[in-house]
């Protein structure tokens, strides 16, 4: 095998989040944590996918350790993907959304994190990293 020279290094890191909507059409949404890239930035819940996970299966542990509500797998449907260009010695971002009309449980902030139901024109008036803000966009008629 001839050698170009590139180290084999993941080149992106796979993260998943969750467009969770209750019956009225709010959409779920948290808060960054202070220690996290997107500190105070609101955001869909999520987080990366870990090796041997498939994204629905990290997204519904995700979700479950992050709020503590249980999402129905059968239920996820893929929403959009955004991309952000890795910076600092930091790998690129690929963000799979998926959305999620059934879920159970009540919403947890289980890592001290701010939480909220925001209906879709109050949410894009949120201070939001530019992947979620693509991303909801893709969701507003």
């Amino acid at each position: 095998m001839k050698s170009d020279g590139l180290e084999r290094k993941p080149t992106f890191v796979l993260v998943v989040a969750a467009a969770i909507t209750d019956g009225a059409g709010r959409l779920l949404l948290q808060q960054g944590l202070p220690h996290k890239p997107h500190a105070g930035l609101w955001e869909f819940p999520g987080g990366k996918v870990e090796n041997g996970e498939t994204p629905r299966f990290a997204l519904c542990r995700e979700i479950a350790e992050e709020l503590g509500i249980l999402l129905a797998k059968d239920a996820l449907m893929p929403a959009g993907f955004a991309e952000e260009a890795g910076a600092k010695g930091r790998p690129a971002l690929v963000l799979f959304l998926y959305t999620c009309l059934r879920w159970s449980g009540e919403p947890t902030a289980r890592e001290g994190q701010d939480w909220g139901w925001f209906g879709p024109d109050e949410a894009a008036t949120l201070p939001m990293p530019a992947m979620d803000q693509e991303l909801l966009a893709g969701l507003r008629p």
